[in-house]
């Protein structure tokens, strides 16, 4: 199962704002852009009449637009994002580094490991000569530690290609390991327990990492059509340029929103996993080990289909299973 389709509010189209800020404006920002250039004169099949491109005949073509052209520039702006978000899982399952399998990839996990290994490296404090073990070198390691458990699974053979990949199986290997949950299959049922300001934050940062995941992949196929449209321009093939810098932008963005994000799922794991047991009508535990006993029992049952020790008590009715 894929992280983020795991760790995700139930609600995937989630309303209004999340629909404008993650299919709406990707697809408008694009096609304006699309649009600037072929007003401009670029046509890809064809060089510009006069050899060159002319924005001022751009700016005139959409200041005279009709309200009729306007309404339809919406309308295919809508229908658009309508047909591209129940794609959004898929398209950030791929940006992660899952199936398919992309060009490069091999190379991308070898670079991915070896940043793992500076981490690892940085993180690890010398055992032979205390004199090195000055209060900035305490420091930098714990930086590094931070950072390695923010954007690393744990187990070593779990490596994605890309950083975001990375980030997002840190989340779902780290948050409530400590409590014996398994986040995969525990967050579904976690989500709807949360308390309402815990649960505001969750969906804000997730539109915030889907939004960006979209914007990058969107820039991106931008940047390949505007590269077709101005491949007989000249120089000003250079334009193509401007929306894959945005693309990968937009990814570093990504990639900072999976970190709070995750940052969120571990804090909501700590605060609300109590209230996720009494949701299922079983008695809290009252120690460490009994806490964390009865949550690999359930995740084992969530994810296997395993069965819950019928010994355990339940809180409704005064009833054992």
């Amino acid at each position: 199962m894929s992280l983020h389709t795991a760790l995700k509010p139930p609600a995937e189209l989630g309303g209004g704002r999340r629909f404008f800020l993650v299919g709406y404006l990707p697809a408008f920002a694009s096609l304006v852009f699309l649009l600037l250039l072929v007003w401009a004169g670029a046509r890809g099949w064809a060089p510009p009449a006069t050899g060159e491109l002319h924005f001022s005949q751009a700016w005139t073509t959409i200041a005279n637009l009709g309200i009729g052209e306007m309404v339809l520039l919406v309308l295919g702006v809508t229908l658009a994002a309508v047909l591209l978000q129940p794609l959004q899982l898929a398209l950030v399952r791929t940006m992660e580094g899952g199936r398919p399998a992309w060009p490069g990839s091999g190379l991308a996990t070898t670079w991915q490991l070896r940043r793992r290994q500076r981490l690892t490296d940085a993180a690890r404090l010398p055992q032979n000569d205390p004199s090195l073990l000055t209060p900035e070198r305490i420091q930098r390691a714990g930086e590094a530690g931070r950072d390695l458990r923010r954007s690393f699974a744990l187990p070593d053979h779990i490596i994605r290609p890309t950083a975001l990949g990375n980030v997002l199986a840190a989340v779902e290997d780290g948050a409530g390991r400590a409590y014996g949950l398994d986040a995969a299959v525990a967050w579904p049922r976690l989500y709807p327990v949360l308390g309402g300001d815990v649960r505001a934050l969750v969906d804000e940062r997730r539109d915030s990492l889907d939004t960006a995941a979209r914007m990058s992949a969107v820039l991106m196929v931008t940047a390949v059509a505007s590269a077709v449209l101005l491949a007989r321009t000249g120089w000003w093939l250079a334009l193509a340029l401007v929306p894959m810098f945005l693309s990968l932008l937009a990814y570093r963005g990504a990639v900072h929103a999976a970190l709070a994000y995750g940052e969120l799922v571990h804090v909501a794991f700590d605060l609300h996993r109590f209230e996720l047991v009494k949701a299922l009508c079983l008695e809290p535990p009252t120690q460490q080990a009994a806490e964390r006993a009865l949550n690999r029992e359930l995740s084992d049952f969530w994810r296997q289909g395993l069965p819950i020790d019928t010994a355990r008590n339940y809180t409704h009715g005064g009833s054992t299973p």
